[in-house]
């Protein structure tokens, strides 16, 4: 063999070395390339959920069966009435109410949204006029209670009370009269006022909307259209909005708490996480009592109720997040983002109520627990309780979903755990198993050399269980302590 060709091969060999050293970490990169597109499936997935949720609820607001009323028991109010009901293809539910004030009643009960007055000057005349005959009557009633007491007195000064009685009567009367005719015939004569009535504490936007409506109809009237806000925001909250944004920072909160509670507390008995969903929420609801109130102003009375309210939503998302942990794993945190943000605030109605929503928001408005808070804390604080224990029940109800899916957990955790300490014992066997049939043991004899060794042996086989156990704990430490990485990883990311 000649020198050239053996330091030829020594080259090539080389080569090849090199090049088996440069490929040696490829089959590394390509375990953590899958490791990391295995792991965008939840931002993606978060994305999809997150474009169909907001777009969906938000992109295209339109009124379905938006409930306003006219104003007035007059033909031209019928008539007007009917004209928006033919005109808005069930966008509007148009009713007619008698007066101003069963109007005003109607918008703080939340029945309507919008109240137009054709002739606001002629409905405060004849307001103006029916306290008046009111009041005059209430004086003819007690003038007649004090004739009925001189009844003892001579005929002629009887006489005298009674006229001057009647006179007063007839002349409160004709006043009255008189004033009306003279305010309908002024009423008549004059260009009508026509006014609009709203609450904006109910929804801002669903007040802007109802403004928009009847504008045009004012215009045709001639005469600008008066904005009356029957019940107004605090001064702070001028949109009303800041309840919604109170329910994002609750929400986040409790949520992100989830996956701390779920993935380092993994260890620990699920008896004591739910303690700690529960003492959590107790934080965050003080939290958003403290947002609500001393900070940001945005309730200027009634901090122990919303407070209340607080840790019912918070505690109910924090329980359901921490049971459906013991499925869900790392894919929790996606899990609970799906239930309490992509349709919990879109659903919420702090933005849009569910008449400016499509059919499915506006159907996840009337039980999901993101209504119930917004909604629940505008009756509270703004329209004097009425309805709120519907809401208090929408939030009770998902705190019992809570306890409900703990216990499921809780069953299901110590199914688990059974199932692995049968796989330890039956992993246990086979080991044992195996060293008895590579090491086959003689039978031992009183007083031999085999007596004596067959003890060991059988130590031996008892240290082989025991490492077996052991290595199957660890195995189990390790998967936690990985799964609890990767989970806390995408936790910051969100």
């Amino acid at each position: 063999m000649s020198p050239t060709s053996s330091s030829q091969r020594s080259q090539q060999g080389g080569q090849g070395g090199h090049r088996s050293g440069h490929a040696a970490p490829r089959p590394v990169h390509s375990a953590g390339l899958r490791h990391v597109l295995t792991h965008l499936i939840t931002p993606l997935l978060m994305c999809i959920g997150m474009g169909l949720a907001y777009l969906g609820a938000f992109a295209n607001p339109s009124p379905h069966h938006l409930p306003v009323a006219v104003v007035g028991s007059t033909r031209s109010a019928q008539l007007l009435a009917q004209s928006l009901n033919d005109k808005a293809h069930g966008d509007l539910e148009v009713r007619t109410v008698g007066d101003r004030a069963t109007a005003v009643e109607q918008l703080k009960h939340q029945d309507i949204f919008g109240a137009y007055v054709i002739n606001a000057k002629a409905h405060a005349a004849r307001a103006d006029g029916a306290r008046a005959d009111a009041a005059k009557a209430h004086a003819a009633k007690m003038d007649g209670v004090t004739a009925r007491g001189t009844s003892g007195t001579e005929t002629g000064e009887t006489t005298g009370v009674g006229g001057a009685g009647g006179a007063g009567g007839a002349g409160g009367v004709d006043r009255a009269g008189g004033a009306g005719g003279a305010g309908d015939t002024g009423v008549g004569s004059a260009r009508p006022a026509p006014e609009l009535l709203v609450a904006t504490a109910g929804s801002d936007t669903s007040a802007s909307v109802v403004q928009k409506v009847f504008t045009p109809i004012a215009l045709q009237q001639g005469a600008p259209l008066k904005v009356t806000d029957v019940v107004p925001t605090v001064e702070d909250d001028p949109t009303g909005q800041g309840i919604f944004f109170l329910l994002v920072a609750i929400s986040i909160g409790s949520y992100a708490s989830v996956a701390v509670i779920g993935g380092a507390g993994a260890v620990l008995p699920l008896r004591l996480r739910a303690a700690l969903a529960i003492g959590t929420s107790f934080v965050v609801s003080l939290i958003g009592t403290a947002f609500a109130g001393p900070v940001f102003h945005l309730v200027d009375h009634g901090l122990p109720g919303l407070w209340g309210m607080a840790w019912l939503y918070s505690a109910g998302i924090l329980l359901i997040g921490t049971g459906l942990h013991t499925f869900l794993k790392r894919w929790t945190t996606l899990g609970v983002m799906a239930l309490f943000v992509m349709l919990n605030f879109t659903s919420s109605g702090g933005i849009f109520r569910p008449e400016l929503q499509s059919g499915f928001f506006a159907a996840l408005h009337s039980f999901w627990n993101g209504a119930g808070f917004v909604e629940g804390t505008r009756s509270h604080v703004y329209f004097d309780g009425y309805g709120l224990s519907g809401h208090l029940w929408t939030l009770a109800l998902w705190l019992v979903a809570g306890l409900v899916m703990v216990g499921v957990a809780a069953l299901a955790e110590r199914r688990r755990r059974i199932v692995e300490a049968e796989a330890a014992a039956n992993a246990a066997a086979v080991a044992a198993a195996a060293v008895a049939a590579t090491v086959p043991e003689p039978r031992p004899e009183a007083g031999s050399w085999a007596g004596a060794m067959a003890s060991p042996r059988r130590r031996r086989t008892g240290s082989v269980d025991e490492e077996t156990a052991e290595g199957t704990t660890e195995g189990r430490k390790e998967e936690l302590a990985g799964e609890l990485e990767e989970e806390l990883e995408e936790a910051v990311g969100v």
